[in-house]
């Protein structure tokens, strides 16, 4: 029984404070941002525009458009370095653009039309439909 009362002693019981029934401002933001995410939707099409932006993402996309390559051949095409290329084609696999394939030591990659044609869909299901754009109110 000394040995309890002696470690008490030694490390006494850590006050809690009380919960606050005023919500924090980092909490009232939290829950704004959580408010005002946007839909899956949304967030899929950001994701297909974020991986469509980049020019050599682009051209891997054009070459796979012809037929599927292994990682080497493109490396060869855009003519980056192996890991380079490879974090550009995480980004492409991560979007759903393209199928990656292991075939014993190299990778196939192919281009994924049935992603291409539902983000165009998804597309003109949330911006509604365009007509055509008429080149004298474009901006310059």
């Amino acid at each position: 029984m000394m040995l309890r009362a002696s470690r008490l002693a030694r490390h006494p019981p850590i006050a809690q404070e009380p919960i606050s029934p005023v919500p924090t401002p980092a909490r009232i933001r939290s829950t704004l941002a959580s408010l005002a995410a946007p839909p899956d939707d949304l967030r899929d099409v950001a994701v297909y525009h974020k991986a469509m932006a980049d020019p050599t993402r682009l051209n891997i996309l054009r070459r796979l458009a012809h037929s599927p390559g292994t990682v080497t051949e493109l490396i060869g095409h855009v003519d980056l370095s192996q890991p380079l290329v490879s974090w550009h084609l995480r980004r492409l696999k991560a979007a759903g653009l393209i199928e990656m394939k292991r075939n014993g030591r190299e990778v196939i990659c192919s281009l994924r039309r049935d992603a291409l044609a539902l983000y165009q869909a998804r597309e003109r299901a949330l911006l509604g439909p365009m007509g055509p754009v008429d080149p004298s109110t474009s901006p310059a």
